[in-house]
């Protein structure tokens, strides 16, 4: 049986994620090494614009979920400068070193803080955090999780901090390739771990104030969505 929710926004149907955190960690475990060749050249336009959205600035503190093989991470620690600070989790022990290795040939170890977490329990304290970067991670929690990481990523923001989301999503042109992502995701979850979702609507939900959204392709449509924590 294939577990679905509905949106109360949209009436869509959205897929449910059917592997549990340990398989997602195996997954992203196993595949870290070749992840760039897998992911990298098709993610970077959209994750080009997302960080153009983000506008990272010298002396901020910044965070991004999910960093998966380190290069945002490194680009955000290059615009923070000196005077900054960038902190990265991912679910994936693997990940974290490839990304150690990165940004110690890039010389920017002493401005990023990694950890290996679950981003549902984020190791940082209220209000510290400027800015939070999510590209292509929000679709891999399982929709009752969703909420869960937002408002945790509410808390660690300061009043009036942004995050930008990137997300494969259930808006714009709902065509054969889509429908064939989802149909993938719901029989062959361990082949595909994400689904589309609504990203904008589920910021919203949480209570940020959306200052930006754009619905760009790739081969399927993202949401790229920029809010704020509200009380500035």
């Amino acid at each position: 049986m294939i577990a679905t929710h509905r949106s109360s926004a949209s009436g869509s149907d959205i897929a449910r994620v059917l592997q549990t955190k340990s398989e997602t960690k195996a997954f992203y475990n196993k595949i870290a090494g070749v992840y760039d060749l897998l992911a990298e050249r098709s993610e970077e336009p959209m994750r080009e614009v997302a960080l153009e959205m983000l506008a990272p600035a010298p002396g901020e503190r910044l965070l991004e979920v999910g960093f998966g093989t380190g290069h945002v991470l490194a680009r955000l620690a290059q615009a923070v400068g000196p005077t900054g600070k960038v902190f990265g989790i991912d679910l994936s022990e693997n990940m974290v070193a490839q990304t150690q290795e990165l940004l110690r040939k890039e010389g920017l170890t002493d401005r990023v803080s990694l950890a290996c977490g679950d981003a549902e329990n984020l190791p940082y304290p209220d209000d510290s955090l400027d800015g939070i970067f999510m590209c292509f991670t929000l679709e891999l929690f399982d929709t009752p999780e969703i909420p869960r990481v937002l408002a945790q990523c509410q808390r660690v923001l300061r009043p009036g901090g942004r995050i930008v989301v990137a997300a494969v999503s259930k808006e714009g042109t709902q065509g054969l390739v889509l429908r064939a992502f989802e149909w993938t995701h719901r029989h062959f979850p361990n082949l595909l771990d994400c689904r589309p979702i609504h990203a904008r609507q589920a910021l919203e939900a949480q209570g940020f104030s959306i200052e930006q959204t754009r619905v760009e392709s790739m081969w399927v449509p993202v949401e790229i969505v920029r809010g704020s924590k509200p009380g500035r």
